[in-house]
């Protein structure tokens, strides 16, 4: 495959998952005894027209120049897929000059990572290597988790580092609580075409599960004037975390205790909601036991999952405080019988600060 570009208009996201999308496909074609079909179809050639939804991009500037006002009505009723509009500033608040290009103007959304997903989709589709339905019936897992693996893949080459996935994950899964893959199924010095099959061997440990807010909650998004540059942002962060250990393990720390004294709130609104309702939701012996459990050492969190009552309790712990947690559940007789134990690691760069997840369920309530 020969691929030919203009320096100034070049676009790594679009490179990359086109090169990915027709590598992945070879392999999986051949392994199909399907690449004449895959040939004949390159041999016609590509001609990809890539359209930007609205919501990845800021009309600030169009709006105000037509003296409306800034709501979501306004905002609502420029036609789908208008072309995109540029920062009037840079980054450093100086006017975008002859020598500086100025920037698109976007939500911060994770237009790339769409972009570079719906590019590998599309090209996956077109090859015939997976099904996509245009309708609302719903690919199969088996497609989907292809289309993720190489826009993974795309995504991280083209950034030039094995970021957290989870806008890839988004465009591929839909909304979803997410589990990221391990970095070490990549590395952001691979290059075609010597690593396709690899990758597609890797064991991708990422999870995804369905998300939606509860009913009667909205979530907004507010547009800045000038978008921020978040690979440079994220450099700098590290740079000061390096700089200043002592200063950014006292941020976490403050963090850290900030999420735990905000569930011991909800933890008092349940129960109070529960005494006015008549409804155990927790349960004066789950209570002491929750109370003890978020006194030992590493425990962050402690409470009664979904609708609370005698039959569960969790724990998230930090660090490797949970075979203590573990047993001190298992001598306090509030329990019966441990029937499942259950653990998740997230994973994050520094080790002692893993949280992990515990979760105890008692066959029958406490007489």
């Amino acid at each position: 495959m020969r691929y030919l570009t203009h320096v100034d208009s070049a676009n790594p996201f679009v490179e990359q998952a086109v090169q990915y999308a027709v590598a992945a496909s070879k392999v999986i074609l051949i392994e199909r005894e399907k690449k004449d079909i895959l040939d004949k179809l390159l041999l016609q050639g590509l001609n990809i027209t890539i359209l930007g939804c609205n919501d990845f991009y800021s009309y600030r500037n169009q709006i105000e120049a037509r003296g409306l006002p800034l709501t979501p009505d306004v905002l609502a009723s420029i036609p789908p897929f208008s072309s995109i509009t540029f920062n009037s500033e840079v980054r450093n608040g100086n006017m975008a000059g002859e020598k500086c290009k100025p920037e698109v103007a976007k939500t911060g959304l994770g237009s790339s990572a769409a972009m570079t997903t719906s590019v590998v989709a599309a090209l996956l589709h077109y090859l015939g290597v997976v099904t996509l339905p245009s309708t609302d019936e719903k690919a199969t897992a088996v497609d989907l988790d292809l289309v993720h693996v190489i826009s993974q893949s795309a995504h991280c080459i083209a950034q030039g580092k094995v970021g957290s996935g989870f806008d890839v994950s988004a465009a591929v899964y839909g909304s979803q609580r997410y589990i990221r893959f391990s970095p070490e199924v990549l590395s952001s010095s691979q290059h075609l075409p010597d690593v396709v099959a690899d990758i597609l061997k890797q064991k991708w440990n990422h999870e995804n599960f369905q998300f939606s807010l509860p009913p009667l909650l909205t979530l907004l998004l507010g547009s800045p004037v000038l978008e921020v540059h978040l690979p440079h942002q994220w450099w700098l962060c590290q740079k000061v975390q390096k700089s200043e250990p002592q200063k950014s393990l006292e941020t976490w720390q403050k963090s850290l205790l900030g999420a735990r004294n905000a569930f011991v709130e909800i933890r008092s609104h349940m129960r109070q909601m529960g005494n006015a309702a008549g409804v155990p939701i927790e349960p004066e012996s789950q209570t002491q036991l929750l109370d003890t459990t978020m006194e030992m050492e590493g425990v962050l969190l402690a409470g009664v999952p979904g609708a609370g009552g005698f039959d569960a309790v969790f724990a998230i712990i930090l660090g490797e405080a949970s075979n203590a947690v573990a047993k001190a559940w298992s001598s306090l007789g509030l329990g019966k019988t441990l029937v499942a134990f259950r653990w998740k690691v997230a994973t994050q760069e520094q080790e002692k600060y893993r949280p992990l997840f515990l979760l105890f369920r008692l066959v029958e309530p406490p007489a």
